[in-house]
């Protein structure tokens, strides 16, 4: 597995790190750290812009070290480039299959919506990409051992992508997982199309049966990994996205898995609504699973 690693020394992006350093990967797996340096604020001090890139590259080789410790292949890159446009070049160049950034970059100043940094490579990254926040509370506790781990569903092809992905990799010891399904109910506005209330308990019989045969499928994945799983469906009160947010806080989960799009998903290369609106609110960390396009 080829995972990249965003690193703009700010506190998020040492919690990213550390993230990773923390957990098991898979056998083979590789790592890069990436700085991006934008030159536009050098464009009267070329002196300087080398001065920082060669800085730049040196604390690059020293956050190497833990993974380098761990026994993992490391290499580093220090790129003169907006991070926004940089980042997601190089996953596409270097063929990533996974991207980790810290939620916040230096500039930002709210916990809940991530930085543009981070939003940009998770809208144009054509990998995974894995938005990093410092845990709270008990999960600060917890650290990387135990996680728990949210997988909604909602029986899309990228829903099944993102189960295959929680399957195939290695988890920390006595890591518990919960998929998640929310039935969806049809909108109706209007006079027409007129539907009777017997049709509607039958739209929304059929739409709760969906999310349960969604979750149940997505949970026997997981088992025949040898992983802890629970399954829950739950009440159509809000939208998707307000209900994975509010059971990750409730269930205290320090990481949501979920595909980029759900079943009305209508192009690869752009972020469904809710798996963004989840990755930009979200309390806990956030991983959005696509397959890698080489573009």
């Amino acid at each position: 597995m080829k995972i990249l690693i965003g690193i703009d020394g700010s506190s998020a992006s040492d919690a990213a790190l550390q993230e990773v350093i923390l957990r098991p990967w898979p056998k083979g797996s590789e790592f890069k750290l990436v700085t991006a340096v934008d030159p536009f604020f050098f464009v009267r001090a070329p002196q300087l812009l080398e001065e920082t890139k060669k800085s730049t590259n040196e604390e690059l080789e020293e956050d190497a070290a833990g993974l380098r410790t761990k026994g993992w292949p490391v290499s580093t890159e220090v790129l003169l480039e907006n991070p926004r446009h940089a980042i997601p070049k190089l996953a596409t160049d270097w063929k990533a299959e996974l991207a980790v950034l810290g939620s916040h970059g230096r500039g930002t100043f709210t916990r809940l919506m991530i930085g543009s940094t981070a939003q940009a490579v998770l809208r144009h990254a054509p990998c995974s990409v894995e938005i990093v926040r410092t845990p709270r509370g008990d999960r600060a506790g917890r650290g990387a051992h135990g996680m728990r781990i949210l997988l909604p569903t909602d029986g899309s092809e990228y829903a099944a992508l993102a189960a295959n992905r929680v399957a195939e990799r290695p988890w920390p010891e006595g890591s518990i997982f919960k998929v998640l399904a929310c039935p969806e109910y049809p909108v109706l506005i209007g006079e027409y199309p007129y539907y009777a209330p017997e049709q509607l308990v039958e739209l929304s019989k059929a739409s709760e049966a969906q999310a349960r045969a969604a979750a149940e499928a997505a949970a026997a994945v997981l088992r025949n990994s040898g992983l802890e799983v629970k399954t829950e469906v739950t009440e159509p009160r809000e939208s998707p996205a307000r209900t994975i947010l509010s059971s990750a806080e409730l269930w205290q989960s320090d990481l949501i898995v979920m595909g980029s799009h759900g079943r009305r998903g209508f192009d690869r290369l752009v972020m469904g609504s809710v798996s963004e609106s989840v990755a930009m609110h979200a309390h806990c960390s956030v991983e959005v699973v696509r397959q890698f396009l080489i573009l």
